[in-house]
């Protein structure tokens, strides 16, 4: 029996715009969620970092980011596009490394705009087994995304070293920033200096390897303020800080905000 997902809410497709309600740390600090997503923009630009990797986008580019991948990105006030988040419990056979697709012809385009739109009715809709509609068409998009690869890959940047030295680098960040590790501890499990690591992230990611660090840190922080209750002391030690006064100073110099006046603002 083919499964489906437990509810048509399982699948969540937005406005890319609506992604940085809430401030637009939301969108341009390094994170990563627990779905697959996919960013299908049709009009607008902005700039991307994906793994460590920094690349500019614009319309009709189709950008797919495995679940727990870290990235944030920039985009300006007039950007259009959708953004769909798929549950990897859904076993769609997506790709667990990320693409950034040029979608050149207006074909693919339009078929694109169409599953999503197809998939977003049925996800608000009433009608008998609305759930499994939306796991075919959640399908149809697998498939699109597989041609759509083979089809434009020679647009996809091959990896240097360099790249897949910074994606290994925030791979583990992703995993383990809640340890209180420092740059020169993952530079040491990476077998090389913490100025060589800064200046492959700085070349390849734009920002050293210390900022990717802190602000992966520091959106988790203001992730954990504003969408839960726990006390600023436990937001510290969950986030490997020795203290809770560390925490505070690292959070103001940030943000400019303490903890709690972050906290009462949101």
């Amino acid at each position: 029996m083919v499964p489906v997902p437990t509810s048509p809410q399982d699948i969540r497709i937005i406005p890319i715009a609506r992604m940085a309600q809430g401030g637009r740390w939301r969108v341009e600090a390094m994170r990563s969620y627990s779905s697959d997503l996919l960013l299908w923009v049709t009009r607008g630009q902005g700039r991307i970092t994906i793994s460590g990797r920094t690349r500019g986008f614009g319309a009709h580019n189709a950008v797919f980011i495995p679940a727990r991948t870290m990235h944030g990105f920039e985009m300006t006030a007039s950007i259009f596009g959708t953004a769909a988040f798929f549950p990897t419990s859904l076993n769609l056979d997506l790709p667990k490394t990320p693409l950034h697709l040029r979608i050149r012809d207006v074909h693919p385009q339009a078929e694109l705009t169409g599953i999503l739109e197809s998939l977003q009715r049925e996800i608000g809709s009433d009608l008998a087994d609305n759930d499994k509609a939306a796991y075919h068409h959640a399908g149809l998009f697998s498939v699109w995304l597989q041609r759509a690869q083979d089809r434009y890959k020679s647009d996809t940047e091959t990896a240097t070293r360099s790249a897949d030295l910074v994606a290994r680098y925030t791979d583990m960040v992703e995993g383990e920033f809640r340890s209180g590790r420092t740059v020169s501890d993952y530079a040491r499990a990476l077998g090389i200096t913490p100025t060589h690591l800064s200046r492959v992230c700085n070349q390849v990611a734009g920002r050293s390897a210390s900022s990717i660090l802190k602000d992966r840190i520091l959106y988790e922080a203001r992730r954990l303020l504003s969408e839960t209750r726990l006390p600023v002391n436990q937001v510290a030690a969950q986030l490997g800080f020795t203290s809770a006064a560390y925490f505070s100073r690292a959070f103001q110099n940030h943000t400019g905000k303490t903890p709690s006046a972050f906290r009462r603002s949101n």
